[in-house]
């Protein structure tokens, strides 16, 4: 593996998790009532996204 592929590999990385990141912003920023209309798992405590976001650094 090249230094320039592990390069890309985390560019690519980084640029999904900050995806995910925004949507999920995106979404908690909706009324809670909408937030249950979607399904949204974490309607009932603010507190729960913690958990999850070292996975969001590429963690499988």
């Amino acid at each position: 593996m090249t230094v320039l592929s592990t390069i890309g590999r985390i560019a690519t990385e980084l640029g999904a998790a900050r995806s995910r990141y925004l949507t999920e912003r995106a979404i908690r920023a909706l009324p809670a009532e909408v937030q249950k209309d979607i399904g949204w798992p974490d309607v009932a405590s603010n507190t729960a996204h913690a958990a999850g976001v070292g996975s969001w650094a590429g963690g499988k």
